[in-house]
Formats: structure tokens, C-alpha cells, sequence
């Protein structure tokens, strides 16, 4: 599948904002820790990617009712929703100037269409010394999921599954999108959003 940027000026893939507060001393600590330790652009970025994915707990898997929506909130209390880690993951990689964007599919909530759908967030990066974007899942790995960094093949953490209406997004998004920010922002339980309060389409 081919994806396209939601504007072709690359700098609004570095740009920071209150959801990618990327300038928060916690997140620059970390960045540049990540950085020293990795030594290039490629190795950086997945040793973020495999933070966020791994050091970051996704509030669903430990049932937790806390909310958090801000890149500095979700390192702060290292758990969040996808949307939530996503903010974290793209803050780290613009933190070293390496563009960020947010991706979305179409997922079911449970595993058949009978439980009805929801927007899953993910993160696309573009790797200047490849000269290209690639997707990756930072949502949290756990039996059945299975998300990896990959320079080949996209190993994300949910397959989708066309008979089932489920869906890729083509757009690399600048920001997240609205109807997962508002969703963030309209509740206070993360099971009760969880569960009742995600959007089901962009």
C-alpha cells in the first residue's frame, strides 16, 4: 500500500505542540540518551520505537483507569492508549530532528465486527539516510501481538483484516487527529474511554 504526506513540507513533521512537547526536560534526557547510546539515525529510532513499545505499558493490558495524553505525561507514568504512545514515540524521534507523523487504521474492538470498530494510532518516521517513511506500532507487545522494527517488511501489531471492514489509512497525519485528541480529552476513566469513548472513524 502506498501512503502520502499530508503536506509535502517536511519541517511540519518536526514541529512541536502540546500533544509532542518534545522540549520537556524528561523527553530530552531520554532522547539524548537514546541517541548516545545508538549512534545513527536508523539505530536510534529503534531503540525509541522498542521503548515506547516495551517500557511504556498500554493502559488496556494493565487495566488501568488513568488518562494520559501529553508525550511528557505518557514518559511520566510510562502508560498510556495507542493514541497516547504515540505522542511519546513521535516527540523522541523529532526531539533528534528525524520527521514524525501519525498514522490510523480501522480496527475491530474486539476480534469479530460484532463488537464494533475503533481508530487505532500508530507512528510513520522517515529515515533521511534510507530516503524513505516507515510505519511502526508502538503499542505494546503481548500474546498475539507481535510489533517489530523493520526495514522490509512492515511488522505492525494488527494485521487488517479487509473481509472484516477493517482498515489502513493512507495518510501520513503532522498532528493527531482531532477525534483521537478530543476522545483523550473528554474523559477522566481510560477503561470507560476504552471501552465507550474511541472513535470508530477518522
Amino acid at each position: 500500500m502506498n501512503y502520502s504526506c499530508e503536506t509535502d513540507a517536511q519541517e511540519a513533521y518536526l514541529e512541536e505542540s502540546e500533544w509532542v512537547d518534545y522540549s520537556h526536560p524528561m523527553i530530552r534526557k531520554l532522547s539524548d540518551e537514546l541517541y548516545s547510546a545508538s549512534g545513527d539515525e536508523t539505530a536510534f529510532v529503534q531503540a525509541a520505537f522498542e521503548f515506547v513499545r516495551d517500557h511504556v505499558s498500554h493502559s488496556w493490558d494493565i487495566q488501568s483507569s488513568r488518562i494520559t495524553r501529553y508525550a511528557s505525561e505518557v514518559l511520566k507514568y510510562r502508560e498510556g492508549i495507542c493514541y497516547a504512545k504515540s505522542n511519546l514515540l513521535c516527540a523522541l524521534a523529532r526531539s533528534q530532528g528525524v520527521p514524525a507523523g501519525f498514522c490510523y487504521q480501522r480496527l475491530t474492538l474486539g476480534d469479530t465486527p460484532d463488537t464494533g470498530y475503533v481508530i487505532h494510532a500508530l507512528n510513520a518516521v522517515y529515515l533521511c539516510s534510507m530516503g524513505r517513511w516507515i510505519r511502526l506500532d508502538a503499542r505494546g507487545n503481548k500474546p498475539g501481538v507481535d510489533a517489530r522494527f523493520s526495514l522490509e517488511e512492515e511488522q505492525l501489531a494488527f494485521p487488517v483484516r479487509a473481509a472484516y471492514d477493517e482498515w489502513n489509512d493512507p495518510v501520513i497525519y503532522k498532528a493527531p487527529h482531532p477525534k483521537t485528541t478530543r476522545a483523550l480529552l473528554g474523559h477522566s476513566d481510560c477503561m470507560a474511554m476504552y471501552l465507550h469513548g474511541l472513535p470508530s472513524e477518522l
